[in-house]
């Protein structure tokens, strides 16, 4: 992460600072005067007397800006508009070239973590391929120093780890297939785990084949490239829990649709990001090791992409799964569901606590709540759901829960084989759930299916274009708070 954050009990007297002011302040606090000459104090004074919510003041030497807190009707939303703030105020950075900006927060605690969080995620910039001077250029803005009683090193430390898995899931999202086939998708999580702290075991063609994974393998079969399954595993001394938890990650790292082929524009030539469950988990994972949370959780991610080529699978085939159950293949497109049913299946090999999947799998999810939410749904207790509902509130990346009843299980019965992959036009999210649901036996269960807000194709305030990582700071809210 090119952005460093640091913690200061105070700020120097000439240095680029922003103060976030409580919501409704229409004076200027003695404390944020700071040392602004009269004329520069009456006129910040008379920016929030008309009620301005951002207001920036050149030292020439230094800047200082002011940002007022909005009114909401939530803490958490109070927070999310001083992420979004932070997104706004980076603009106003950048063209002010800031290199280091000192952030002082006037508002109740947690302020000054949200404001800097809003920054710091505008502020990541995918390297690219290229090659002029100029895209090439570092960020000017370097660091961020938070100052206040209401923090410590160790808050704005833990802030750093979280948003270091959310910049490695970013980039690995946004890496074209050119540059991340399986086994570049299995090397990056080795790598991630020597510069974190976890372990890595990559089982390649030969010991996928040995475990018979039926699923992963038949979507592998037209493309030039072996699939990987990789598990990953963090176990620190002192874990609180005595069975891990799992997580599963969708790791089709190029998806044309097999022979049921994908439309090019606005669909296949967005499909890099297809691996964006895949993702998740190891930024998860890095946070959790970063920030050495004492949880022992385990990371699966089965990878292969999904192509036309040779004896690809065909739609009327079917397969037979890790679990031993048959499956008819509708539609070679429903294929992130044939490798994360294996991986939920080789899960339980683990006796988990708990067992969470991600995956960019159905446009009927995008479709039902667009890029703003989560669609989840799943087998674990009402606790467990609402305590996701909580952090994915806490961390604005909010969870709508979906039905498993009974009754869709109806919607993938097939009459040769155990199910079909294909549901019914409607309810495509849930039928993709109740199909996975087949495979998370013997343990609770929950599946995210982050199709809309993974990848985007246009700016949207911190979260930026491209790959969002988003679930990360969800899972991590979650994950720290159960431990």
């Amino acid at each position: 992460m090119s952005l460093t954050l640091d913690y200061a009990a105070d700020f120097p007297a000439i240095a680029s600072t922003v103060f976030i002011l409580p919501a409704g302040t229409t004076e200027l606090p003695v404390t944020a005067a700071a040392d602004l000459p009269e004329a520069a104090r009456q006129y910040v004074a008379a920016q929030l007397a008309a009620d301005e919510k951002f207001v920036a003041v050149n030292q020439y030497s230094h800047q200082h800006y002011y940002v007022v807190a909005e009114e909401k009707k939530t803490p958490a939303l109070g927070l999310e508009g001083l992420r979004k703030a932070g997104n706004k105020l980076h603009a106003r950075l950048k063209a002010d070239k800031v290199e280091e900006l000192f952030i002082c927060n006037l508002t109740p605690a947690g302020g000054s973590l949200a404001l800097a969080e809003g920054i710091a995620l505008t502020a990541y910039q995918f390297a690219g391929y290229k090659t002029d001077e100029k895209s090439r250029k570092a960020p000017t803005l370097t660091k961020l120093t938070l100052v206040g009683p209401d923090l410590s090193a160790e808050k704005v430390s833990e802030l750093a780890g979280m948003l270091e898995g959310v910049y490695l899931a970013r980039d690995l999202v946004n890496k074209p297939y050119s540059h991340l086939n399986a086994s570049q998708l299995a090397q990056q999580f080795e790598e991630a785990g020597e510069r974190a702290g976890f372990e890595v075991e990559v089982l390649d063609l030969v010991r996928i084949e040995a475990l018979r994974m039926g699923g992963l393998l038949a979507v592998n079969q037209g493309s030039p490239e072996p699939p990987t399954f990789s598990i990953m595993e963090y176990k620190p001394e002192g874990a609180t829990n005595t069975k891990p938890i799992v997580l599963v990650g969708k790791g089709v790292v190029f998806d044309t649709g097999g022979l049921s082929l994908k439309p090019t524009p606005n669909s296949m030539d967005l499909m890099k990001c297809d691996m964006g469950g895949a993702a998740v988990v190891v930024g998860v994972l890095t946070a959790l090791a970063k920030n050495k949370v004492p949880l022992h959780v385990i990371g699966l991610v089965p990878a292969t992409d999904n192509r036309p080529g040779g004896p690809a699978l065909a739609p009327g085939d079917v397969i037979t799964m890790y679990s031993g159950l048959t499956v008819e293949v509708l539609n070679t497109d429903a294929e992130g569901r044939l490798i994360l049913a294996d991986a939920l299946a080789f899960a339980k090999k683990y006796d988990p606590e708990l067992v969470l999947d991600y995956a960019t799998l159905t446009g009927s999810a995008a479709r039902a709540i667009g890029i703003e939410g989560i669609v989840y749904m799943g087998t674990a207790d009402e606790d467990v759901m609402h305590d996701l509902k909580k952090a994915g509130n806490a961390t604005h990346e909010r969870l709508v829960e979906f039905p498993l009843w009974d009754e869709y299980a109806d919607h993938i019965k097939s009459p040769i084989a155990d199910m079909s992959n294909l549901g019914k036009a409607e309810a495509g999210a849930i039928s993709a759930g109740k199909f996975l649901e087949r495979y998370a036996e013997g343990y609770p269960w929950v599946h995210f299916d982050i199709a809309g807000p993974a990848f985007l194709t246009t700016p949207d305030s911190y979260r930026g274009k491209g790959g969002t990582g988003t679930a990360v700071r969800l899972t991590y809210e979650f994950l720290k708070n159960r431990a």
